[in-house]
């Protein structure tokens, strides 16, 4: 069962159960996926499931920061509450030792390619190489600082 019908099995569960908070959150991520379908007129797969259920985690995360920031704990209550919920659907993370260990295994590689040590001002290419690799596996927050350490020789 690919990840998106097994969302659509989670929706009809949560209208079974009545779980109302569950179901809206549910809902709001099969719009998002509907939504990219339609926009690139593309079937999604689960690694583009994945990536949009990041990228909604991320959003949520912001949120709950700028609410706790506005003393708006209400809200950032429901936010984290729907974090929860979409996270059930992302990979297994990766911990901090093991993004680093990663990182610095791509820019040894980049390294090779380019001939000669990568430096702070392969960053980007770095990244590119990072995000395609550890996509969905870890919080890209943590990536980039391992990428920044990797490169300044840290």
């Amino acid at each position: 069962m690919s990840l998106k019908d097994q969302i659509t099995e989670d929706m009809k569960t949560a209208m079974r159960a009545k779980d109302s908070e569950r179901l809206g959150t549910i809902r709001l991520l099969l719009a998002a996926l509907k939504q990219k379908e339609v926009d690139e007129r593309i079937e999604l797969d689960d690694a583009m499931v994945v990536a949009i259920v990041d990228k909604l985690v991320k959003q949520r995360k912001d949120s709950v920061a700028a609410f706790t920031q506005g003393g708006r704990t209400d809200l950032a209550d429901k936010e984290a509450a729907e974090i929860k919920v979409l996270e059930v659907y992302l990979p297994q993370r990766m911990g901090a030792d093991e993004i680093a260990a990663e990182v610095r295994a791509i820019v040894a590689e980049l390294g090779e390619e380019l001939g000669r040590k990568a430096g702070p001002g392969d960053m980007g290419k770095v990244m590119g190489a990072v995000k395609t690799r550890l996509a969905g596996k870890a919080d890209m927050g943590q990536v980039s600082a391992a990428v920044k350490a990797a490169l300044s020789g840290g």
